[in-house]
């Protein structure tokens, strides 16, 4: 599980906004150029439901779990290049029987297949948004001027 502490700056209902400083592992992070932390931000502010009755002001550790994101990071990385390759293949094959240049229906038939991964993994995407288990949640809090204690 990946924890990050914070401090809510607001509630909204059933909801609190919780801000972070970005940490210090950042600065070490081989893809921090490519990543949003890198956009001058110290502070990211993160929308999570209030599953521990915070307040404004008190400070809070949130909790992401790892195996929803490694999933979503199998998706984002590994699936795209999966059908790049299949349907570069594809293409290539497709060539032969279709008497044209493989270089070229590969490249087309790879760019067709990259563009699909993007669709799948934009439909998977709106389908995960609003499940539990891939977003962020708060693991414990403190009340104002006190520091977290364990859960």
């Amino acid at each position: 599980m990946i924890t990050k502490e914070g401090v809510v700056t607001a509630t909204l209902g059933k909801d609190v906004l919780v801000k972070t400083i970005r940490s210090k592992s950042c600065d070490a992070c081989s893809a921090k150029d490519s990543c949003g932390e890198a956009s001058g931000f110290q502070e990211m502010t993160v929308k999570i439901e209030n599953s521990l009755n915070a307040s404004a002001g008190d400070h809070v550790v949130v909790g992401f779990r790892t195996a929803p994101l490694l999933k979503i990071t199998f998706m984002l990385y590994i699936l795209p290049v999966i059908l790049l390759i299949t349907g570069a293949a594809a293409g290539d094959k497709l060539a032969a029987i279709i008497n044209t240049d493989p270089s070229v229906t590969a490249l087309i038939a790879g760019g067709i297949s990259l563009v699909i991964a993007f669709v799948i993994i934009r439909l998977i995407n709106n389908s995960l948004k609003d499940k539990k288990e891939f977003q962020p949640f708060l693991k414990r809090f403190s009340r104002k001027n006190e520091t977290c204690t364990p859960s």
